[in-house]
């Protein structure tokens, strides 16, 4: 999988923690009905691997990845989970490493340059840039767009609907990263039809910026 390709298709990556295995399908229908096909289920939750393979096996055209995966244990169970890509908050090239053996993308998580040479060292143009607005937001993007214009980002971290435009502006960012779409208390109390009209919200924000860079 082009990796790059499908989130710049998008725009927006949700990143989500489910608590429990059966809140993954509901949470990934609501999600596609407001059109955003795809999702990062963190291994914040004992639930995580279980729910990675509930939306393969239920919903089967949206696109799961891994989030918050911090050891070689974690992307193993991801990866057999059904996992399409792997994230990570920081650079642990052990974990680049073993999902590249295995043929799985992987988006590692950088906040300074020497970890984004690090990243490029081993042939990586994309990365995930946390935590993006304690760094710096789109000024640091900006600032990082010189020396790398090879590379894209996806900012994550502090990103709101009032922000996402500015992110989404930037010619290196394919795709911001967005835990507002569905918060740990918002899933909890099913509350799908909200989660459904923040994903609307999100890609309406998206469309509107690339039709202004059209």
């Amino acid at each position: 999988m082009d990796l790059a390709a499908t989130l710049g298709a998008h725009g927006i990556l949700p990143v989500v923690t489910v608590a429990r295995e059966d809140q993954a399908v509901p949470l990934a229908e609501a999600l596609s009905a407001g059109g955003l096909p795809l999702v990062e289920i963190t291994f914040r939750s004992d639930a995580a691997a279980g729910a990675i393979r509930a939306i393969r096996a239920a919903v089967p055209a949206m696109i799961v990845g891994a989030g918050t995966v911090l050891t070689l244990a974690q992307a193993d169970a991801a990866i057999e989970a059904g996992a399409a890509f792997l994230v990570s908050p920081g650079l642990d090239l052990a974990i680049v490493d073993r999902a590249l053996a295995r043929g799985v993308a992987v988006l590692p998580g950088i906040a300074t340059p020497t970890e984004l040479q690090a990243a490029l060292g081993r042939d990586l143009r994309l990365v995930k840039l946390f935590p993006a607005a304690a760094l710096g937001g789109p000024a640091y993007l900006r600032a990082l767009e010189a020396p790398y214009p090879m590379v894209r980002f996806v900012p994550t971290g502090g990103v709101t609907p009032a922000n996402l435009a500015d992110y989404l502006e930037l010619g290196s960012v394919a795709a911001v990263g967005g835990t507002w779409l569905a918060r740990p208390a918002t899933i909890a109390a099913g509350a799908w039809a909200e989660i459904e009209g923040l994903a609307r919200e999100a890609t309406a924000i998206f469309a509107r910026v690339r039709a202004a860079q059209a």
